[in-house]
């Protein structure tokens, strides 16, 4: 599910296999093909967002996990300076 698309009332998890309701954005983006307004957004539960969060830190992407619904503007644009 795209956050802020029309449709149901809740988001689920992004984690496959998950059918949890989310409560927690992680905001992440590819630096390499990426600038630093471009934000891509996982949902995750509260089983999942470590993993999930963790998944994209592992291959040196700047990453931000905050509540769900909360808009984040640039993700590792300090990196970028």
């Amino acid at each position: 599910m795209i956050l802020g698309a029309s449709g149901p009332d809740t988001v689920q998890c992004s984690r496959a296999g998950c059918r949890e309701d989310a409560v927690y954005q992680v905001n992440w983006r590819n630096p390499k093909i990426h600038g630093i307004d471009r934000v891509k957004v996982w949902a995750a539960c509260a089983e999942h967002v470590d993993f999930l969060a963790e998944f994209v830190r592992s291959r040196d992407f700047p990453v931000a996990v905050t509540t769900l619904g909360e808009t984040v503007e640039t993700v590792g644009a300090e990196a970028d300076s």
